[in-house]
């Protein structure tokens, strides 16, 4: 069922988004090195079972299988080349399980980061990471998103650069926009929760706030230390499921779905309106949140 991003806010209550997509296809046999995009030509039933997966866990927001999906990520895989190819498909598949949603489903076109450092850190030009957001941004709208989902970002000159791009392509898409903390409270870069919110807020985008990380307990934190400086802005909240460790050669996250639901509340408390999560995390995961906050709604 079709709907928007600002329909679902207007409700008042919590607003459920999904939880991660890599792990969930390395679950079904991606193979680890792989392009995550790739598959949404090569086997597209099995990316739109994900999404549905979410969905019937009470998911109101999934994102695209497009993290990695800006030429520059791609190239890295000789796919840079079929960027728009890769994210219309995606779009059409995500928007497929949303349009046959029971409950309403907002479609987020998922722009991750280049993977590369801008000037005067690295070798890459502001101009030329405008160009590569906007190309990929062109194609999730053509490919029917709802909103688009600028996340994982450290630095906020290349958020900026991903917010250019993305109003160039499509000017009538309302954005969001998460940064990741994940150095002592710090993004890579050495960006506060306080300075995020302050410049991603000046971006006039509809929701900001943190994701993947080290755990809730972290985003728990940027949530707090944003909303007690604009109480007013739509946070978001994606924690990955606790913190990664090797079992053989496989990479477990150890924080079960009755972790994460009572993070769901405890991130609420402090603020968050949008609730979800990020690496790690499994539908069972999403239905412990949706179901914490439905209890505590009720309560």
């Amino acid at each position: 069922m079709k709907a928007t991003l600002q329909d679902l806010l207007a409700s008042g209550r919590p607003v459920i988004a999904d939880g991660a997509m890599g792990t969930m296809l390395i679950a079904l046999g991606l193979p680890r090195g792989s392009a995550p995009e790739l598959w949404n030509v090569e086997q597209p039933e099995r990316v739109r079972s994900v999404h549905r997966g979410y969905i019937e866990a009470g998911a109101q927001i999934i994102l695209t299988n497009t993290f990695g999906g800006n030429r520059l990520r791609l190239m890295l895989h000789r796919l840079e080349g079929r960027v728009a190819e890769l994210n219309r498909a995606a779009a059409a598949l995500a928007r497929a399980e949303a349009d046959a949603a029971p409950h309403p489903v907002v479609v987020a076109g998922d722009i991750g980061p280049t993977g590369r450092l801008l000037q005067p850190y690295g070798d890459l030009a502001f101009e030329d990471a405008v160009a590569a957001f906007e190309e990929q941004a062109r194609a999730l709208a053509e490919g029917g998103v709802d909103v688009l989902w600028i996340e994982t970002m450290s630095d906020l000159e290349e958020v900026r650069a991903a917010v250019e791009g993305a109003r160039n392509a499509a000017p009538n898409l309302p954005l969001v926009t998460t940064m990741t903390f994940d150095t002592g409270g710090r993004t890579m870069f050495g960006v506060t929760p306080e300075k995020a919110l302050e410049t991603l807020g000046s971006f006039d985008v509809l929701a900001l706030g943190g994701n993947c990380g080290n755990g809730p307990a972290e985003i728990e934190g940027v949530i707090e230390k944003m909303h007690a400086v604009s109480p007013q802005a739509v946070l978001i909240a994606k924690a990955n499921a606790g913190i990664p460790h090797l079992e053989g050669d496989a990479v477990v996250y150890d924080a079960t779905p009755e972790v994460m639901g009572e993070y769901a509340v405890r991130v609420h408390n402090l603020g968050a309106r949008i609730i979800g999560a990020c690496c790690g995390s499994t539908p069972d995961h999403i239905r412990a949140i949706a179901r914490a906050l439905e209890k505590r709604e009720v309560g």
